[in-house]
This record gives C-alpha cells, structure tokens and sequence, in this order.
C-alpha cells in the first residue's frame, strides 16, 4: 500500500483498461510511457509533455541509440516538492521540449524502487552534502550519475539554478566538454561503489563516545534536535543515544533525548489535534511542520518515545505513544489491510489546507469566550 492521499493528483482523464489497450507503446498525443505503469505516483505524470521512460534497459538503449544523457527524476506520491516541481517544470511546455531534446527522461517511484533511490541518494549525500526529493540526477547511458540536485525551479530564484538555465548548461558540458563529465562519472562511481562496501568489526566503546560527542557539538541546548531549520526528528539519533545512556549511564545522553521528546511533543510538527508527527519543521523551534506524515516516521518514533518511558517511567511519553497508534490505526491504515505509507501535505492543490481553521470553526469548538481570548494570542487571521 502506499500512499494515504495524493491520488486525487492522479488526472481524472486516464484512459480506462480498453483504452489503454489501443495507446501505441509510446502512450500516444495525450499520454507518455507512464500511462502503462500501475504506480501512483508515476500515474501522476502520465499526462505530463516530458516524454518520460519508467526506469528500464527500453530508456537506456534509447539514449545509446541517441547519444544523449538521461534526465532521471526520483520522487514518490506524497512529496509537496515533487508535485511543485511538476506543475512548475514537467507540465510546462518550454522545459517539456528542452528535456525532450536533449536528454532521455527517466521517472521512478522511490517507493516502488528503493534500490535505484538508494543508490543515486548515495551519490547526492556524497557530491552535495545534502539529499531530499524530488531527486534530479543526469546519468550518461551507461547509469553513471555525472550531476545531482533535488528541487529545481522553471526559472532561477533563492539561489538555485532554474531549469531553463540548468538544461543548456548541461546541454553544452555534454557536447563540449564530455570527456570532463565521463571521467567525473567514473570518479563519482567508483567512490560509490568503494564506500557501499561494508565494512566488518564489532561496535566497541570507543566508537559509540565518539558518535555520542558528535551529537552533543550538534545539539541544540534550547530547543532539542540536532540541526538548524528544516529540523527533522531524526528519531534514530534518539534511539541510539536510549541504548547509550542505558550502557554508560551518561547523563548527558539522556537529556537531550528528553528535550527533544519534549520541546517536539509541544510543537506544530506534532498535530496536537489528530495526532502523529509530521515530517519536519520549517524553524528551528519545532513550530511551523512541512505537513507530510510519513509511516516510517511514526512507527520509529513510536520507538523512541516507549524507550524513553522505559528508562524514565514518565508517562507523558507512554502518552505519546498511545497518540501516535490512534493516529496510524485511525488515519493509516487500511480497510483492505496494510498501512499507508504516507500523507500528502497538500490538499487541494495547497500544503496544510487540511489542517487550517476558519475563526468561525474555532469558536465553534472552543466556545466564544476561550477563542476571543487565543485569537490574538495564536494572531489568528481570516
């Protein structure tokens, strides 16, 4: 299973089975290849002008055939950027033809091919510095990645590079300078694939203080977590600073645990009237969410927040815990069985429509005296 919403972004004009039966393998004048792909997310772009391949060896003896690089796009269905950068760049006709001239465009589903994301996430957290989706990948016709971004804008603001200067730029490196980009794709490859290697040994002490050290120069003191905004709840780092403080009884490691348990229960990117965590916040106080729930999220937070009530026995984490599974079993999960994978953070076309309130629906539920006092107070408006 999954997504929880975003199909409404699927078209409503997508040919029926006996319709599909008769589109050419190309998808026709009104589809591209992706109208044959039961995925949800790459249904969404079956009606896009970029001529995309679903990830297979048809695309890349295409771009052999063609002599071109491959334009490979990795998102999944409930991404808010994905969809931005759909209606922005992939639904526009301009950027539609430059992709469609110069390279052999490439759609996956990350949810439905975690092995192809891995892979190119590993080569954005290793050129970069940083990941996220949509991801955007230029690969020669060999699957070697020579340059990786995530979210590209039609045209050029905040300081990223829009797509309309991005593509001639890539354009011209492929045509002048190729044996620059075929050796940075080598380079880039072979880093990848020697730092996959796993690599033996046991998980000693010394390993452990050193991760513990480096979590503690990045903590932040006030507001719990371990980055600047956008700040994630990285519930992982939680769980292995539990597991630390239950081995060394380092009092350190167990603060930050609960401040951060804390100062993020209390926060926006938890939704205090529905429940569960949402996926990051925007600040650096935990306030304002990017509204996506994801499953993995709640289920590892679940995790987080039971390990905490073990080693402190306070029940507002064991609450939390019960907050999270009323979530999920009431909002995630299936009449048909299974769990869906995620929520999208737009609802009709806006992120966190969904989760706004009118005045009028405030002082229904609050009662007129309890919302004339938060009104100003939370500087409600129309």
């Amino acid at each position: 299973m999954t997504l929880k919403s975003g199909t409404h972004l699927i078209s409503s004009s997508l040919p029926d089975l006996q319709e599909l039966k008769k589109l050419p393998a190309n998808g026709g004048d009104s589809y591209n290849r992706l109208v044959f792909e039961k995925s949800p997310y790459l249904l969404q772009h079956a009606a896009n002008p970029v001529n995309w391949y679903p990830w297979g060896e048809q695309a890349f003896l295409e771009a052999k055939k063609q002599d071109k690089p491959v334009f490979l796009s990795i998102g999944y269905a409930t991404c808010h950027w994905c969809h931005v950068m759909e209606k922005e760049s992939f639904e526009d006709q301009d950027v539609a033809n430059l992709i469609n001239d110069n390279f052999i465009p490439i759609k996956v589903d990350r949810e439905e091919r975690p092995d192809i994301d891995q892979i190119y996430m590993a080569v954005s957290q290793a050129v970069t510095g940083a990941g996220g989706w949509p991801l955007t990948v230029f690969l020669t016709p060999e699957k070697k990645p020579f340059f990786v971004g995530t979210y590209f804008p039609k045209h050029g603001r905040y300081g990223r590079t829009g797509m309309l200067e991005l593509i001639p730029q890539v354009r011209g490196l492929w045509r002048d300078k190729r044996d620059e980009l075929l050796q940075s794709a080598e380079q880039i490859t072979d880093y990848i694939q020697g730092s996959s290697q796993s690599q033996s040994g046991e998980l000693d002490k010394e390993l452990a203080r050193k991760a513990f050290q480096q979590l503690s120069e990045r903590f932040d003191p006030h507001q719990g977590g371990f980055n600047p905004a956008p700040k994630f709840p990285s519930p992982h780092n939680l769980i292995f600073l539990l597991r630390y403080w239950f081995q060394s009884k380092e009092p350190g490691a167990l603060e930050m645990v609960e401040k951060t348990l804390q100062k993020m229960r209390l926060g926006g990117i938890f939704d205090q009237v529905g429940f569960g965590y949402h996926r990051y916040s925007t600040d650096g106080a935990w306030r304002l969410p990017h509204f996506e729930k994801m499953l993995y999220d709640q289920a590892m937070l679940v995790l987080a927040y039971a390990e905490a009530y073990q080693a402190t026995g306070k029940e507002q984490y064991s609450q939390v815990v019960r907050e999270i599974l009323a979530y999920v079993l009431r909002d995630m999960t299936s009449q048909e069985g299974g769990f869906f994978s995620a929520e999208d953070a737009d609802s009709e076309g806006e992120e966190g429509l969904f989760y706004l309130w009118t005045k009028n629906e405030f002082r229904d539920h609050l009662g007129k005296d309890n919302a004339d006092l938060l009104v100003p107070l939370l500087n409600m408006t129309e």
